[in-house]
């Protein structure tokens, strides 16, 4: 789709839109992610801390049926701007934890469209909307992210990817993962997501383009703090992700971490040794 067809003027009204949402932190998703990234954790109990990124088990969407488009995601428009491009992705995110969530918790949050801009990319324009969120529970605010979506067209025939990114070599943590049709659906089903790139073959690889089913960022990040939380008892401060390139359920992957002081440098690595996403978080 040229540049010219998307009326970023239009989409740009979407700014300082807000939703407020409120849910309850029940046990059973905390109990059914922690069998999903093959933990062996205690059975949630109330007043037991949320685990971090583990919010986005909750305030999941709800359209009807009838009110999805054709990729199962809700039809666009309405809280996001309606762009009118195929391809929607979670580029990556930035959060901060001020507080703790607990199961048993009732909760609110507020998000907000703070930005919306378009850029030329290499397949064509780019739509980059940025949402904040803001979750808060009994003590207060206890999560803050800015959350990066993006939008861009389908690669014309023959075009060329860009170049993949290296992982880094040198790691002190990894753990690898086998990202089958299991794994996607019980992610998918736990936060209610029915894009089906994450489980439908014949979408994905006729409609998409892609190679075979793509592994959700959010499941990406989640993993990563998941390595954290194996090697060190420290509290997660802050986290912050990039999405480099798509993972597929064609080949395993590796999730890797190194610490330095308050720090730790955290990444996906692919099969063939490129960076799938990288993150940074900071310890209390």
């Amino acid at each position: 789709m040229p540049a010219s067809t998307l009326d970023i003027d239009h989409l740009r009204g979407w700014i300082g839109r807000q939703e407020v949402l409120h849910d309850t932190i029940t046990a059973f998703p905390v109990a059914a992610l922690a069998a999903t990234l093959d933990r062996d954790d205690a059975e949630p109990l109330a007043g037991d801390a949320l685990p971090p990124l583990w919010h986005w088990l909750y305030f999941l969407p709800r359209a009807r049926q009838s009110q999805l488009g054709p990729d199962g995601h809700p039809a666009r428009g309405g809280f996001l701007p309606p762009v009118k491009l195929p391809r929607r992705m979670w580029a990556g995110g930035r959060l901060e934890f001020p507080g703790t969530l607990r199961v048993g918790d009732a909760v609110t949050r507020t998000s907000t469209v703070a930005d919306v801009s378009r850029k030329e990319g290499r397949t064509g324009p780019l739509v980059f909307v940025l949402v904040r969120h803001e979750i808060a529970g009994p003590e207060g605010v206890a999560v803050t992210e800015e959350h990066d979506i993006v939008y861009r067209g389908l690669p014309g025939p023959g075009e060329p990817t860009p170049a993949p990114r290296l992982a880094p070599e040198a790691t002190a943590w990894r753990r690898d993962i086998v990202p089958d049709e299991v794994l996607l659906f019980r992610y998918s089903a736990l936060t209610f997501n029915g894009h089906r790139i994450h489980y439908d073959r014949r979408y994905v690889t006729q409609q998409e383009g892609y190679p075979g089913l793509i592994v959700h960022g959010p499941l990406l990040a989640t993993l990563l703090v998941d390595l954290l939380r194996r090697n060190t008892d420290r509290r997660l401060a802050g986290f912050r992700f990039r999405a480099a390139s798509p993972v597929f359920d064609t080949a395993p992957f590796a999730v890797c971490g190194r610490p330095e002081g308050g720090r730790v440098t955290l990444w996906a690595r692919k099969a063939d040794g490129t960076l799938a996403m990288d993150a940074e978080a900071s310890l209390d």
